[in-house]
């Protein structure tokens, strides 16, 4: 029998509630370590309110969060953030007048905060990761390019590298492909697949290419709820998902 210290993230009976609406109620959701797990469901389900609970944005009012096995439900937002949990937004959230080098270099743990921007040195070891990861996000190329001039998709992947810099063991990532080409989204599929051989991954995603092209398992949400969950071939073949979802 599985336990907490099985899965990366272990969430049970996770709920909350705003004005006695439920927007996420009795949640449960058991996270393996370098895997891609995306969440699907129509508008309302309650999939971005999962994540915000999960990075401590919205406090949740019932259930348990442990990741690696220790409690998170009730720690603040930048302590779940140095515990290894990075979030991605839905609009890209970069410095649009500085470069890509600086975007990327700024988001090193030793950057942050105000006493680490006094102290902080572009050391070799700062700027062999800011390399390595511009590689990762196809972006190497641009590093003295400014952040405000890239494609719409080139920006979500800085903001994704942005994460990467500091080294989570957990991504999240909500709808990253909104508003992409063909081979942006296609780009994206790739990275994310490499990213997850080193790190877990969950998105929230309507492209049902896209999932297809990334989920390792997929979870379908419908009014707060699971409704379905295994891999996509499994949930895109459930009368309840069809109904619901695939259907409409």
């Amino acid at each position: 029998m599985s336990t907490e210290k099985d899965f990366l993230l272990y969430i049970e009976g996770l709920g909350v509630s705003f004005d006695g609406f439920k927007a996420v109620d009795g949640f449960n959701f058991y996270l393996n370590t370098n895997t891609v797990h995306v969440i699907i469901g129509p508008n309302g389900a309650g999939k971005t309110t999962v994540l915000d609970l999960i990075c401590g944005k919205t406090k949740a009012t019932d259930g348990s969060v442990k990741f690696k096995g220790s409690e998170i439900r009730g720690l603040k937002e930048h302590e779940i953030v140095r515990a290894g949990i990075g979030r991605k937004f839905q609009n890209p959230s970069i410095y649009e007048n500085l470069t890509v080098l600086e975007n990327l270099e700024i988001s090193h743990p030793k950057g942050r905060g105000v006493f680490g921007c006094l102290v902080f040195q572009r050391t070799p070891d700062v700027v062999e990761r800011i390399q390595s990861v511009a590689k990762d996000i196809g972006l190497q190329d641009r590093l003295d390019t400014e952040a405000g001039v890239l494609s719409h998709g080139q920006k979500q992947w800085l903001e994704i590298g942005m994460l990467l810099m500091q080294n989570p063991e957990l991504l999240m990532l909500d709808e990253p492909v909104a508003g992409m080409s063909v081979r942006e989204r296609e780009e994206t599929a790739q990275l994310i697949r490499k990213i997850s051989k080193e790190r877990s991954v969950i998105v929230i995603e309507h492209d049902m290419e896209f999932v297809k092209e990334i989920a390792d398992r997929v979870t379908v949400m419908h009014l707060g709820k699971i409704l379905a969950e295994g891999s996509m071939e499994h949930v895109q073949h459930d009368p309840k998902v069809i109904e619901v979802y695939i259907g409409h």
